[in-house]
């Protein structure tokens, strides 16, 4: 198939669906990951539909290698899915901790591991990672612990995009501030009216993937209020 195609993990709601509404309205084949694929919208019937589930690892490789199948391809892996815990340093658990590790920074890693190689063959091969601006600043102490997983997941992002410099892949960090979800909705009495819609992330995803390796952009910040320095 001549269409690039896209992995996108977290993709039944929120950030996640608006990337692959906005994926597929640009032309990509989507391959969508989800914990319950039996409650995909409805909309993506017409998407490859995979299980994945960050706490699971292996499903990775079974997802691309299925995603190979149908497609023949792999251009883009959209690392979205995530949790958050709100803890400070010192109320979190070690179980908690690691629950956040594993979603946000081990299990984005094992899944562009896994499409390492089909992301080589084109020379243009994209990694975006969908982070916060929680790792770039500790906004709150409840939100420490947070930041910590999300430290690390962008020190990820730009250890991908040192590896796969001389390959073609680009790697971005996405760092959203309050995005309008049902993630932000429990953790701030805004207005989801002043809060970033997802699917204006969703627009500076789809200019990322069609930059080229010659205007890469490491990281972008996005703010729906005044922040101190981003």
């Amino acid at each position: 198939m001549s269409a690039r195609t896209a992995l996108i993990s977290g993709a039944n709601r929120g950030i996640g669906a608006a990337i692959a509404d906005r994926l597929a309205a640009d032309g990509w084949n989507l391959s969508l990951g989800m914990r319950q694929p039996a409650a995909s919208p409805a909309r993506f019937a017409a998407h490859h539909i995979a299980h994945f589930d960050s706490n699971a690892p292996g499903c990775e490789k079974i997802w691309v290698e299925a995603a190979l199948s149908r497609f023949g391809r792999i251009d883009a892996v959209i690392n979205n899915a995530g949790i958050m815990i709100p803890r400070t340093v010192i109320e979190v658990s070690d179980s908690e901790m690691q629950s956040m590790l594993d979603v946000n920074v081990l299990a984005p890693l094992r899944l562009v591991r896994a499409a390492w190689e089909p992301l080589c063959v084109s020379g243009k091969g994209r990694v975006v990672t969908v982070i916060s601006l929680s790792g770039k600043r500790v906004k709150f102490a409840s939100s420490g612990s947070y930041s910590v997983s999300k430290f690390a997941a962008l020190a990820l992002a730009h250890a991908i995009r040192h590896a796969g410099w001389d390959k073609g892949i680009r790697s971005t960090a996405i760092c959203p501030g309050l995005v309008a979800t049902d993630m932000a909705f429990g953790l701030t009495d805004m207005s989801p009216g002043d809060m970033t819609p997802p699917e204006d992330v969703a627009r500076i995803v789809s200019l990322v993937l069609d930059l080229p390796n010659t205007a890469s952009i490491a990281e972008i910040p996005i703010n729906c209020k005044i922040e101190e320095s981003y």
